[in-house]
């Protein structure tokens, strides 16, 4: 989509000539500023009871006099924030699909001054205003047409910080699309091959090296723990490696690691049949791991990216993992597989061992790791996991920035207790209390020589229900995050 920003004149708006024109109001009355035209027909709007200077309200106004755009929207913000910006927005791109609208232009009135976050939310709105899933059904309706979308800024100093907002919301929309895409392919049309020949395509247009192990060289590395839940599946294995180069060879990079169970059946502790389906999921943090190298190398900030993932099913099967096994990791410490369901921590152990050879700046893993992070923060806020307060606080903010949130959770050495085994140095699970976090604690115990974050996404990765989806979280967080980390 093309995303720009257009610095008009007082009375202008309404001379623009575009498809629609989309109204994003915030305040409980009529925003000074807006041309009259338009001020007439939204105080007409609301006289009819057609509109109200209120939370989600939306009118769709059609050839109004003195406007050149035969359509226009009018939506209402909840209140001046980015985070209301975007639900509104939402409501208005929703308001004019399928119309054959190809370029919308937008005002923002009753926000304050416009700020590059304004730009991002109004990006992200119609980046999911535009996704429609196509891959294994050709019967979808088509695509909107949605191509162009202008935003209008009052000043010269709101178009410069629009239009920064929008070269970043550019390269994230691109990255959404992209993990949501993974994400949404069902088992069969994802499988870790498939997953590896996508993210060498990727890294191909985009011009980032990539590296594929096969089992072969897997095995030769010594990943015991990611080959223990690999072994269960018809479908080889394959970890893979991305690197961006933005800096000097010698710059220690940040790492993502991703998730990449592109089917999880639980395994031998095979999981009940209902919802599972939704498993196809269980490779949202692999999917946001290549979409966010996909946003870095549109965005080429100045410092290195290594973007990991460790790709394979979780199957039951004459030759998969049973409970009490016990496995050798690739950092020499010992595994005893309690539950062949909780894999996505034995494959994550591996890769955070490997990135030690890249003597990273920070590592941080994603992981739609477990059903517990579900039941603590529900849908809205991914789990954040670390011992680096200021590691955790550039998360936070970064997630913030985004519209991606996470929320801190313990790391406390007390939990750590639950993982003692009397036949290996740990478990693979604690009790059912504070199970989101003993899984971290699980984690922690391989990266004593990183400085590293972990982020358990199962609760907003994806969207069950009639909406049911991949979400592309948390790409924006992590976007964000990698550029706050140039100096």
């Amino acid at each position: 989509m093309d995303f720009r920003t257009q610095v008009t004149a007082p009375g202008a708006t309404s001379r623009f000539n575009a498809d629609a024109l989309l109204i994003v109001l915030a305040g409980d009355k009529l925003p000074a500023g807006l041309d009259e035209p338009l001020a007439k027909a939204i105080e007409q709007a609301v006289a009819l009871d057609d509109y109200a200077f209120k939370s989600g309200k939306l009118a769709y106004l059609r050839a109004v006099d003195g406007v050149k755009a035969p359509r226009v929207a009018v939506a209402h913000a909840a209140n001046a924030s980015a985070k209301a910006l975007k639900a509104a927005a939402a409501a208005g791109f929703g308001a004019l699909k399928g119309l054959g609208v190809k370029h919308v232009a937008i005002q923002l009135a009753g926000f304050g001054e416009l700020q590059g976050v304004h730009a991002e939310a109004v990006a992200a709105a119609a980046g999911d205003a535009v996704y429609l899933y196509r891959t294994t059904k050709p019967s979808a309706p088509p695509a909107p047409k949605l191509e162009k979308l202008t935003l209008l800024a009052g000043t010269k100093a709101e178009g410069s910080a629009l239009n920064g907002g929008f070269e970043r919301a550019a390269a994230i929309v691109e990255g959404v699309t992209l993990a949501r895409e993974l994400a949404n392919r069902p088992g069969n049309h994802c499988t870790p091959t498939i997953l590896a020949n996508e993210a060498r395509k990727m890294a191909k247009a985009n011009g980032l090296r990539i590296e594929v192990l096969d089992k072969k060289a897997i095995e030769a590395i010594g990943m015991g723990s990611f080959l223990a839940v690999a072994q269960g599946s018809d479908e080889p294995p394959r970890f893979i490696v991305m690197h961006y180069q933005g800096a000097a060879k010698s710059a220690a990079p940040v790492v993502l690691v991703g998730k990449g169970i592109t089917f999880d059946t639980g395994g031998i502790s095979l999981k009940p049949g209902a919802e599972m389906d939704e498993m196809k999921f269980d490779m949202g943090g692999a999917a946001s791991v290549i979409g966010t190298m996909r946003a870095i190398a549109q965005l080429k900030p100045k410092l290195n990216v290594v973007g990991i993932v460790a790709a394979t099913e979780n199957m039951p099967g004459g030759r998969a993992v049973k409970p009490g096994d016990v496995v050798t990791s690739l950092s020499g410490q010992t595994i005893e597989i309690l539950n062949t369901d909780a894999e996505g921590r034995l494959i994550l152990c591996d890769a955070l061992t490997y990135t030690e050879r890249f003597k990273p700046a920070v590592v941080v893993d994603i992981a739609t790791l477990t059903g517990a992070c579900v039941i603590a923060l529900g849908n809205h806020r991914s789990g954040l996991f670390s011992a680096d307060d200021a590691l955790a606080a550039e998360l936070l903010a970064a997630g913030d920035a985004a519209l991606d949130p996470c929320w801190r959770m313990p790391v406390d050495e007390d939990y750590d207790e639950g993982l003692k085994s009397n036949f290996a140095d740990m478990a693979n699970i604690g009790g059912r209390a504070g199970g989101a976090i003993t899984a971290a604690m699980f984690l922690k115990r391989f990266t004593s020589k990183l400085r590293w974050a972990h982020l358990d996404i199962a609760g907003t990765a994806w969207k069950s229900g009639a909406a049911k989806g991949a979400t592309g979280r948390p790409v924006g967080l992590l976007t964000h995050f990698v550029l706050s980390q140039v100096k």
